[in-house]
């Protein structure tokens, strides 16, 4: 009998996530003897041991490990290497490891029918899933700031700095952070959002809750809102398109 394949997601706390849910739902373009399963991490070095889990054929990476598993990537694909930082690696057939980014893809996907005539975007955060975010931003003409809890680097703003300026000129806010995710569902980013017009887009990384603390201040001041369970849905259809498609 072969060995049984299995795909997962790694991450250092994963009560939240709803990955595993969803393949089970859509395993239909796996075999019978196909699995997805819950890594969770205390620290990315773990990983070692996984990689050497011969029946492991794939996995995605979520927080806070989309940057740290490039050390152990053999291969980067393109939107990699431009991002630097991965959600979905793939065992090659000489047993190697390629990193790829399917969450530039999902919130392409996601956010580009919303975004109208806006030009400008603040990023709330500044780790792996920001940097895509940035990317795929930058594919659809948009210009953006990322904004930190503490900036190191020219690019990057403070929350502190944030004003009614900063608001008139970016239309599309984004979360990027995991401040608002279950189970800590009373957390929300520290921006002024009594600078919140129904001008605005507040796009939320955070799928549960469906609704967030920061959307639901973005709902009292009429803004458009959407969360990150389509680009989840997005980013988890292409990273099993790369684990099915062939070499």
């Amino acid at each position: 009998m072969s060995e049984k394949r299995k795909y997962g997601l790694i991450g250092k706390s994963l009560s939240h996530s709803f990955s595993k849910d969803y393949f089970e739902k859509h395993k239909s373009k796996f075999s019978s003897e196909t699995s997805y399963e819950l890594f969770e991490l205390s620290s990315i070095d773990k990983v070692e041991a996984l990689l050497k889990d011969t029946s492991l054929m794939g996995f995605n990476i979520t927080i806070p490990y989309k940057e740290a598993i490039l050390a152990y990537a053999d291969e980067l694909s393109p939107e990699v290497e431009a991002i630097g930082a991965s959600n979905t690696f793939r065992k090659l057939p000489s047993g190697k490891w390629k990193a790829y980014n399917t969450d530039c893809f999902g919130f392409e996907q996601s956010i580009s029918p919303l975004v109208g005539n806006r030009e400008n975007a603040l990023i709330l955060g500044t780790g792996g899933a920001a940097k895509a975010v940035k990317y795929s931003l930058n594919l659809l003409g948009i210009s953006s700031q990322m904004v930190s809890r503490k900036p190191n680097n020219s690019d990057q703003i403070s929350y502190e700095d944030l004003n009614a300026e900063s608001f008139t000129i970016n239309l599309i806010i984004i979360n990027t952070t995991p401040v608002g995710t279950f189970p800590n569902i009373n957390d929300f980013p520290p921006i002024p959002y009594h600078h919140l017009s129904a001008q605005h887009l507040l796009f939320d990384l955070v799928y549960n809750p469906e609704e967030t603390v920061f959307l639901k201040k973005g709902k009292l001041a009429a803004c458009q809102l959407e969360n990150g369970i389509e680009m989840l849905h997005l980013q988890a259809r292409k990273a099993w398109d790369i684990w099915n498609m062939p070499f």
